[in-house]
């Protein structure tokens, strides 16, 4: 079941968090070569970045990413980052 699963979770990005990497926070990567196993060190994005994203997404999109819950550091993976958004949305 975990092996079905998997290919499923790769294809959930939030097509906003992708947008904000390729396009507001320049990073530079094909966007179908993003997945949920992706990490922000792979990115090239530290914790600065981090913030940044954080910062960008609550701008762009009105949302706000708690804090508290949200726990994203360089070794941090997309899927983490999308978990997050899908409890701001």
């Amino acid at each position: 079941m975990t092996q079905a699963a998997e290919p499923d979770a790769e294809r959930a990005l939030p097509q906003r968090l992708v947008a904000l990497l390729t396009g507001h926070l320049d990073v530079e990567v094909v966007p179908e070569q993003l997945t949920a196993a992706t990490t922000f060190e792979s990115l090239g994005m530290d914790s600065l970045s981090l913030m940044e994203l954080v910062v960008a997404a609550e701008q762009e999109y009105g949302i706000v990413l708690v804090e508290g819950e949200l726990d994203l550091f360089p070794a941090s993976t997309l899927a983490d980052a999308a978990q997050a958004f899908e409890h701001a949305a």
